[in-house]
This record gives C-alpha cells, sequence and structure tokens, in this order.
C-alpha cells in the first residue's frame, strides 16, 4: 500500500528513479519525471524514450522505485510489478487525462503509461538523522548550496 507520506513525496517531487533488469540479470537505473500516483496501490509513469526500461519489463516486471526529497535527505522506495499499457489501449486513454492535466506539452510524447503494482513501500531516511540532524537543518543546509550552485 502506498502511504500517505509517500504519496506526498511523489506528488511533490514527481522524479522516481526506476530500476530494472533484463532477463540476464543486467539492471538498468532510469529517471521517469512523469508519475502520477493512481490509488492507494498503483503508481504510473507515461513512458516516453524509455526502450531500455520497456523491453527489461517486458521480460522481468519486477521494478523498484525510489523518490527522494533532496532537501530533507527523506525518501522511499516502492517495489512491485510493471504492467506497460500502449497508447490507444483502453488503460492509456483512461490516464492520458491525469498525465496531460500535468504535462500537457509533451502528452504526444507518450507511447505508453506503465502501470506498477505496488507490493512494498518503505520509508528512505539519510543516516545523518541518526547522528541528531533536524529536518529543518537539512532542509536549510541543502537549500543554501543549491543557492550557491546558481549564484
Amino acid at each position: 500500500m502506498i502511504t500517505e507520506t509517500a504519496r506526498a513525496l511523489i506528488e511533490t517531487w514527481r522524479l522516481g528513479f526506476v530500476a530494472t533488469a533484463d532477463a540476464g540479470g543486467q539492471v538498468n537505473l532510469s529517471p521517469k519525471g512523469t508519475f502520477i500516483v493512481v490509488d492507494d496501490e498503483t503508481l504510473a509513469f507515461a513512458e516516453m524514450r524509455s526502450p531500455n526500461t520497456v523491453r527489461n519489463i517486458q521480460v522481468r516486471p519486477d521494478v523498484e522505485i525510489n523518490f527522494v526529497d533532496i532537501l530533507s535527505r527523506k525518501g522511499v522506495r516502492l517495489r512491485g510489478k510493471a504492467r506497460l499499457k500502449n497508447r490507444g489501449s483502453a488503460t492509456f486513454d483512461r490516464l492520458l487525462p491525469d498525465f496531460a492535466a500535468l504535462w500537457p506539452d509533451l502528452t504526444e510524447m507518450f507511447n505508453a503509461a506503465v502501470l506498477v503494482e505496488i507490493s512494498n513501500c518503505k520509508p528512505l531516511m539519510s543516516p545523518v538523522y541518526e547522528q541528531g540532524a533536524s529536518e529543518a537543518e537539512l532542509r536549510a543546509l541543502w537549500k543554501q548550496k543549491i543557492q550557491d550552485l546558481h549564484a
């Protein structure tokens, strides 16, 4: 089940890193920036320019997806089975308005929707919290770092 904390993180950051593996076990890690939460047990992302991810899912549907709030250094790890729903399928057509609401300029590039039935949802947290760091401190530190990088 996708927790409320995980849902909030996904809907705020949207960028998830999807790990798949091919038939021989070669791992592919690919960032996807078009995630939506379909329901309490399902995520989806719009597929575009992801030939390795698509090939891997077709032979081995097990995936892991990580989302990280880069400021707090907290995140979520989700595992599940992925299914590809090509453009023109009933599922793709049903999800397209949700994708289009967030990414209207990209919808023509979407080849498919990848649905992931979530079987495991676990929090991620930087070990720095074990040393007494607070979320407020980390947010301030990383906001400053980002500002310094773009100054």
